[in-house]
């Protein structure tokens, strides 16, 4: 089973690659309150046409080279 995990698009500046936030809510671990984190995942932008900011769907591939495991499916908004 692929992950798909749906982010935002945080940084361009590297060649056919996206630094794409995603968000998840998780409890603290002494006080049980839900709170927000984040984790930064670079992902393969093949020939989309992408701006920083936008919503994307991202899906797990086989690794593409050393830090990019995942490719951008579609782009949301």
């Amino acid at each position: 089973m692929q992950k798909k995990l749906k982010g935002k698009i945080v940084s361009l500046k590297m060649q056919k690659t996206a630094v794409v936030e995603v968000p998840r809510i998780a409890p603290h671990p002494l006080y049980k309150k839900l709170i927000r984190r984040s984790t930064k995942i670079k992902a393969d932008t093949g020939s989309l046409e992408l701006k920083l900011g936008d919503q994307v769907i991202i899906i797990e591939t086989k690794p593409i080279s050393k830090d990019k495991k995942f490719k951008i499916l579609e782009v949301v908004k």
